[in-house]
């Protein structure tokens, strides 16, 4: 089957910084340790226009450089001060949201010591927060929460247990004779099942939009993908086969089998960002019988033509940053409501291929879901 069309997409950095040269004196000196930092810990800062300034204590070090960016591309060159740290700012704004970066030391790869580690790019990276405008929606709030549980499942075909992490919503363990849906939710390339947690907020997303009586609660799962093995740029060889027997044949069996769901087509979903979606788009096509609402978030698109004759799909979400190729969405969604299916698009306003743009799309989603 021929690979999403946004398969280069992936290849976009994480983070996008503002690459324009900035007179140093248009840059507002109301810098604040980010919301990621270690306990105590004063650096990495970000102001209100967006800048992030870091200081890294490395004296006997000759060249100090943070790296943002997928692969480390892009990047800030730090300068030792006085007292023989390394400190330096972004050359210009960062996109709102979640980035990951690293410190490159005289040629060696390093995490910041001042910020949380976040897997993405095949290993723990640094992270940082710009405060987005609408943030909001994902804040942690005083209201019903949810609850993130790891399980372990078995898994003949790879001869292992396996992992996954479960969102039940507010209520869950009170009311034991509520069955619920369930969307199967997928991280991307280089990530793994924890990022939709940790970068993506989606419990707070959905805790907020279930206080807010904005959905019916549903159920998310989120598991490893087995995307990691296949080195940047081969995603042309990569095989879905291994990850959809997980997924149909032992994972969703178990979760049906342990928790309260619902079982059946209709109730269940599938979504994912990036290469998350393009394991979407393999495996709902591949097993109609199995998912009735899709859901691609910067993960390229469907047609009309892939959904084959007598297959009744529910809804199909399709989603991107207005710096990715929003056009390209908007026209696949308009082509399937063309063809008389239910579809959706959704462009996040100043974001390319990063998790602002999918905890947009999320937050747009959920909504959409088993209505």
């Amino acid at each position: 089957m021929k690979l999403f069309s946004a398969t280069l997409a992936i290849a976009l950095a994480c983070c996008t910084m503002g690459m324009a040269q900035t007179d140093s004196s248009t840059i507002i000196e109301d810098f604040k340790p980010s919301t990621l930092n270690q306990p105590g810990k004063e650096y990495p800062q970000v102001n209100s226009q967006g800048y992030a300034r870091f200081k890294i204590e490395a004296p006997a070090a000759d060249s100090v450089r943070v790296s943002l960016g997928l692969g480390g591309r892009g990047g800030t060159k730090l300068h030792k001060v006085e007292d023989g740290s390394w400190m330096g700012t972004t050359e210009g704004p960062m996109d709102e949201g979640f980035h990951y970066y690293h410190v490159d030391v005289d040629g060696g790869t390093f995490n910041d010591p001042g910020a949380l580690n976040f897997y993405g790019s095949i290993r723990w990276e640094s992270g940082i927060e710009i405060p987005a405008h609408d943030q909001d929606f994902y804040a942690l709030k005083d209201v019903p929460h949810g609850k993130v549980e790891q399980i372990l499942f078995p898994s003949e075909s790879t001869n292992t247990s396996r992992r996954a992490f479960v969102y039940t919503p507010p209520g869950y363990n009170k009311d034991q004779s509520k069955k619920y849906p369930v969307l199967y939710l997928q991280h991307g390339w280089g990530e793994d099942e924890t990022a939709w947690s940790n970068q993506g907020h989606a419990n707070l997303i959905m805790d907020n939009l279930i206080a807010e009586g904005k959905i019916e609660p549903f159920m998310i799962v989120m598991t490893y993908g087995m995307t990691n093995e296949i080195k940047f740029g081969g995603l042309r060889s990569f095989d879905i086969t291994p990850f959809q027997t997980v997924l149909v044949d032992e994972l969703i069996p178990y979760v049906d089998a342990n928790f309260r769901t619902i079982a059946d087509r209709s109730h269940r979903a599938m979504a994912g960002l990036s290469m998350g979606g393009m394991e979407t788009k393999m495996i709902t096509l591949n097993k109609p019988e199995v998912f009735s609402h899709y859901g691609l978030l910067s993960g390229g698109t469907y047609s009309p033509e892939d959904i084959k004759d007598g297959v009744e799909v529910d809804l199909i979400f399709l989603s991107c940053g207005s710096k990715e190729r929003p056009e390209a969405v908007k026209s696949a969604a308009t082509a399937l409501k063309e063809a008389g299916i239910n579809a959706v698009s959704y462009i996040s306003e100043g974001t390319a291929h990063e998790f602002q743009t999918w905890r947009r799309s999320l937050h747009e989603l959920a909504p959409l879901l088993f209505n």
